[in-house]
């Protein structure tokens, strides 16, 4: 009663996608997408304060007060006491300000190849969990038929003892290939579940099923070589790069000085007349060799350093990017073998034998062995396909300069 009520509330659930759906579902329910938004946003709203003014300081005090002699602690006995209010603001150069508006652009191109490369996960794991469910539901589909067309082997074993043409243990041999095949449907079960509880993992649906042929995709390497300048990685490398050469800019600016000005009004006794002042102010980079030269080396040599690390970025997808490609024509080459040749060949063993058996030419165990490999070959074909599908999904995602 329990196992009919979990698969009626699985059925109750259940919701079919297509492998288009799948991805487009991945990509508007996963937290991680949401949370690669919220990074670019963060930047993008950092980057509007970067470059501007710092904030101005207000100073309130009291000027010339005298502590000694005849008015000494009185607010109002000497003349030049006063109450001050002064406005300050900092103005650092220019190029300081250009090169801390330069970062925060960095920031932002790197938050949205962060969010990029977030994204294209969130469509590989939803691409191939479809891709897998798919497969492991031909297959599991493909062994059922498969055990079925072998149930009347057994009582045909039974019968050729009972009638004296083969040995008991002969008979045996049936049992065993069906035990074998049963074993496999385990495993196909386990995958369904395990693919099933990974596409609901990504698409955010409690009991995702397959619906929909799966999709043709047309790889083309030359493409997926030209796209790779324009990979998440890559740019967020060259983003790497501009935010080293701004902090070079930055810390370059540190040899210029900055400036300050201030206003103040200073209040005196009545008797008196108020004042105002106002003034500047200006930094002395006096000592550049034991101060500002030192950071400009050290930026200099992190910019070199996000230099080497985009060329070893670059090299380390376009490597990537080869092996995926050899092992898929590898994957390519097998499932066309398997259907062309392996698959064929093991049904017309298979039916050769049965034929001779029915001649008496051909032991019951000629007919069971060939039976038992036409079935491998059948699941042997259908695995590489899936082999070559997920490479496709692969390929495409992580290399590819769009969804597909």
């Amino acid at each position: 009663m329990l196992a009919v009520a979990a698969l009626s509330t699985s059925a109750a659930h259940a919701e079919s996608l297509t492998y288009d759906q799948a991805i487009r579902g991945a990509v508007a329910n996963a937290p991680g997408a949401a949370a690669g938004r919220a990074g670019v946003t963060a930047a993008q709203a950092e980057a509007g304060a970067a470059g501007s003014l710092p904030d101005p300081r207000l100073s309130i005090g009291i000027d010339n007060y005298p502590i000694s002699g005849p008015p000494a602690f009185s607010l109002s006995r000497d003349d030049m006491t006063m109450g001050r209010v002064g406005f300050q603001q900092d103005l650092p150069n220019l190029a300081k300000r250009h090169a801390a508006q330069a970062q925060a652009q960095a920031a932002i191109v790197t938050a949205q190849a962060s969010q990029e490369i977030k994204l294209r996960q969130i469509r590989l794991g939803a691409g191939q969990a479809w891709i897998d469910l798919a497969y492991a539901g031909r297959r599991l589909a493909a062994i059922d038929a498969i055990i079925r067309s072998l149930g009347a082997l057994p009582p045909a074993a039974r019968t050729a003892v009972s009638s004296g043409t083969a040995r008991p243990a002969q008979s045996l041999g049936i049992d065993q290939a069906i035990a074998g095949l049963e074993d496999r449907r385990d495993e196909l079960v386990a995958a369904v579940a395990r693919a099933r509880a990974m596409l609901a993992r990504w698409t955010g649906v409690q009991a995702p099923e397959i619906a929909g042929d799966v999709p043709a995709i047309d790889l083309a390497p030359v493409r997926l070589r030209v796209a790779l300048e324009q990979h998440p990685d890559m740019i967020s490398a060259d983003a790497g790069i501009r935010r080293a050469q701004a902090d070079v800019d930055a810390a370059r600016a540190e040899k210029r000085p900055d400036w300050g000005a201030e206003v103040a009004y200073q209040r005196r006794d009545p008797r008196y007349g108020d004042m105002i002042s106002a003034g500047v102010s200006m930094s002395l980079p006096l000592f550049a060799r034991s101060r500002q030269n030192p950071r400009i080396a050290a930026r200099q040599s992190a910019e070199a350093q996000a230099e080497a690390q985009r060329e070893e970025t670059r090299r380390t997808l376009a490597a990537d990017l080869e092996a995926a490609l050899a092992d898929h024509q590898m994957h390519h080459s097998q499932w066309q073998r398997a259907q062309r040749v392996l698959l064929p060949l093991a049904r017309e063993r298979a039916e050769l034998e049965t034929a001779s058996y029915s001649a008496g030419r051909a032991s019951l165990t000629d007919v069971i062995d060939a039976k038992a490999a036409f079935a491998d070959a059948e699941l042997t074909a259908l695995e590489r396909e899936a082999q070559v599908a997920s490479d496709a999904v692969r390929l495409t995602i992580t290399f590819g300069s769009d969804d597909r």
